[in-house]
């Protein structure tokens, strides 16, 4: 199984208190791959396991799909974009965060 990403560590302040993580979108690659979402069968885990081997990247689906803003947003028969593969998704996720936070803070 793989490995979760705290994509919030970069986001905690001196005190330990979360701070709100910027919404960052990801880059659409020739490479991404699609799926239907069908409601009470599909879940964002169920398909981060099915695409990625670990359950623990539906947070990226999302972020492939800025039109839902949570997963109860999807609607039924919605087209998700599956960002892939997912070593380069993070790599690019990882590069806008920086870019982020050098122009921003992480504030």
């Amino acid at each position: 199984m793989g490995t979760y990403t705290n994509r919030y560590a970069n986001f905690v302040d001196s005190n330990n208190v979360a701070m709100t993580v910027p919404f960052i979108t990801l880059p659409t690659k020739s490479s991404d791959k699609y799926a239907v979402y069908t409601i009470g069968k599909s879940r964002l885990d169920k398909m981060s396991l099915s695409f990625y081997g670990d359950p623990y990247q539906g947070w990226v689906i999302m972020l492939a799909n800025p039109e839902f803003s949570k997963e109860t947003d999807i609607t039924d028969g919605a087209m998700l974009c599956i960002p892939y593969p997912l070593t380069q998704t993070m790599s690019d996720y990882n590069d806008a965060m920086n870019l982020h936070i050098k122009l921003y803070g992480n504030q």
